[in-house]
């Protein structure tokens, strides 16, 4: 498929999608959320993806959402339009797993879309913020809530309300970032990663993401059940008796995702 504001390709197992709005420094319209959310349908119903990657420019994953188009709303415009959740939500519904690979700026609409993944793998020049003070209104794309569950509520006050950008290495220390890699070779070493996922059984990757996020968006019980749950259906898994058959009898598994 052609896009206008992503480019969409595969490496082996692992779909990527590149943000591709390079002189708006990849600023989140309307138009590329449309984009990426065919994007993912496509890779969501193919059986040869495994694992998903977002990645932006060197110098950008985003700066941010697209101000021009937003700039003449106003609340009924916003609320008809369902601004936001229309669109921007189908990457946090993606079932697969989903890796945002970050270098440079991830401000205002960028870090939220980072969050919205699985995992953030930081380049060494990453800088995410909360910018959205400066403009007169607050994140809107999951800033207030994402980002306390990821760093704690401090943290997430100190971005939010004064507009402080932060480092790979602070973002890393405070629980937001799970990986920082040099500049250079960040999407390349998100790209084996990810194919290394792609690797294991996707239904079983998908119940393990399925319950991580239980345990964000719920109590420790309801948790544990979820996950108590899930173990047991994933004994009706062929791929689960092929991987404990695999390693008793000391070889590879050949994992066929049923």
């Amino acid at each position: 498929m052609n896009f206008e504001n992503i480019l969409v390709e595969t490496r082996g197992k692992v779909g990527l999608i590149t943000l591709n709005r390079p002189k708006a420094l990849n600023a989140l319209s309307d138009g590329l959320f449309d984009d990426v959310g065919l994007a993912l349908d496509a890779f969501e119903a193919d059986e040869a993806i495994g694992c998903i990657v977002i990645t932006g420019s060197e110098k950008a994953f985003a700066a941010g959402a697209d101000i021009s188009g937003m700039k003449d709303y106003g609340y009924m415009d916003a609320y008809k339009a369902n601004f936001i959740t229309r669109n921007w939500d189908r990457v946090a519904r993606c079932r697969k797993p989903l890796i945002a690979a970050v270098s440079g700026f991830a401000l205002g609409g960028g870090c939220e879309l980072a969050m919205m993944c699985d995992m953030i793998f930081a380049a060494d020049s990453a800088k995410f913020g909360q910018p959205e003070i400066k403009l007169g209104i607050l994140p809107g794309g999951g800033g207030t809530q994402r980002l306390p569950r990821a760093m704690g509520k401090g943290k997430a006050m100190d971005m939010c309300l004064t507009a402080r950008m932060i480092d790979a290495v602070e973002a890393e220390r405070c629980g937001l970032v799970a990986r920082i890699m040099p500049t250079a070779t960040l999407l390349e070493e998100t790209i084996v990663v990810a194919a290394g996922i792609a690797e294991f059984s996707l239904p079983v990757l998908m119940m393990i993401k399925e319950s991580v996020n239980r345990s964000y968006e719920s109590g420790l019980q309801e948790g544990l059940l979820f996950e108590r749950r899930s173990f047991h259906a994933a004994f009706g898994i062929n791929d689960r008796r092929e991987g404990m058959a695999a390693f008793l009898e000391k070889r590879k598994p050949d994992f066929t995702n049923s």
